[in-house]
């Protein structure tokens, strides 16, 4: 009885909850911004006329969706670092959510 009771106990002491680093949420945003950057970097370097070979198709691809997924999710972070410092009622947040997350794409968009 006493090896599961000290299994127990080692199964407690391993799955005692974590909380994340402090500077969490500022490294995440940093990296999604270089990572969108970076992306960003490879199209603008990009030649149009060495499309024709599909062999190059590679880089460019995985630029737009590493781009795409890395500006989405900053948008969706920074939205959600200003939802959390407000407490609202429901509808006001959803309202108040979806006016963040356009305004956050508006931000990362190019001004044209």
């Amino acid at each position: 009885m006493s090896n599961a009771a000290d299994f127990e106990l080692l199964l407690r002491e391993a799955l005692t909850p974590v909380d994340p680093p402090a500077d969490m949420p500022e490294r995440i945003e940093t990296t999604l911004v270089n990572l969108t950057e970076m992306a960003a970097d490879e199209l603008e370097a990009w030649e149009l006329s060495a499309m024709r070979d599909p062999r190059n198709w590679a880089r460019p691809a995985a630029a737009v969706v590493v781009g795409t997924t890395a500006g989405a999710a900053l948008v969706l972070l920074r939205a959600r670092q200003r939802r959390r410092s407000r407490s609202p009622g429901v509808i006001d947040a959803a309202e108040q959510a979806l006016k963040d997350v356009y305004g956050e794409a508006r931000k990362l968009l190019p001004k044209r």
